[in-house]
């Protein structure tokens, strides 16, 4: 097989094939800073669990409204955010960590969510909600995906300095200025968000995949800030492309396929990054000599 064939043609010759792309780059744009600064912020399993809570207000809208893209993406962020600050209201007026908060509420969200989808819904509807459909990406779908992403990047231009201070050291921010909390919740919105427009394309068991792994894989290749998101940013948009090809040559899921793929370069990185890899470090260093 020649590499038009294999790289191109795909894409050249379906249109479902170049929506999906447009998707899943689009998915990297805005997920992958987002994702920089959870792992700074130490937020990595908490992402997974808002992920997780948007499952119930999903099903409540598809409920309402079938497989409606409004009353679905209007139910996960309302749901999303409830759990979110939920937890951290818990975490504030009781003696239980926010991690713990988090873990409980995400539990009763995901099966409180399979629960309802089962009640109206069959088990394809199921799993299009679980598993998402990236090669069935409809118009309305792809501009949500899209005006995500493109919020996502102008609100982070706008406050990317306030937004790693608060993200490294939040009681610093909180104590020279009034815009910890506001700051906070701007960057919860915007983990919502994006976990909502993944959802679409992913489904909430994966929409997670494509904003930590990336993040996580980066921070072995670079210590710098501003290199970091690059690095994930080219992870994520990499790793859907390479996961499109591979579903499209072998016939296999596309939402399982590009996260599969996420993971295929975190364990190379684990590997053979030069930051913290375990090859470079068990590799002797040479000393300088006077």
């Amino acid at each position: 097989m020649n590499p038009y064939d294999l790289l191109i043609a795909p894409f050249a010759e379906f249109d479902f094939m170049r929506r999906a792309l447009v998707g899943v780059v689009a998915l990297g744009l805005g997920a992958g800073p987002v994702g920089v600064l959870m792992m700074l912020r130490r937020m990595s399993l908490a992402g997974d669990a808002m992920a997780h809570a948007i499952l119930p207000g999903a099903a409540v809208g598809f409920l309402a409204a079938g497989l409606n893209l409004f009353a679905m993406t209007i139910g996960g962020l309302v749901a999303g955010f409830a759990v979110a600050l939920g937890a951290g209201a818990v975490a504030r007026a009781t003696q239980m960590k926010e991690d713990a908060a988090l873990a409980a509420f995400y539990l009763v969200s995901l099966a409180l969510g399979v629960l309802l989808v089962s009640l109206r819904g069959s088990n394809v509807d199921l799993l299009h909600v679980l598993f998402g459909t990236v090669l069935a990406l409809d118009d309305p779908t792809l501009l949500l995906i899209v005006g995500v992403s493109t919020l996502s990047m102008l609100t982070l231009a706008l406050l990317w300095r306030p937004m790693v201070v608060e993200c490294v050291d939040p009681g610093f921010l909180r104590s020279v200025s009034r815009a910890g909390g506001p700051i906070y919740l701007i960057f919860l919105g915007l983990v919502v968000l994006n976990l909502v427009g993944g959802f679409h394309a992913l489904g909430t068991l994966l929409a997670v995949g494509l904003m930590m792994l990336p993040a996580a894989t980066a921070r072995f290749w670079t210590g710098d800030l501003t290199a970091m998101v690059g690095v994930a940013v080219l992870v994520a948009c990499g790793s859907g492309i390479v996961g499109l090809l591979v579903s499209y040559h072998l016939g296999v899921p596309s939402g399982p396929a590009i996260i599969l793929v996420a993971g295929g370069a975190y364990a190379l990185s684990v590997l053979v990054g030069p930051i913290g890899g375990l090859l470079p470090r068990l590799m002797p260093r040479r000393h300088l000599e006077a």
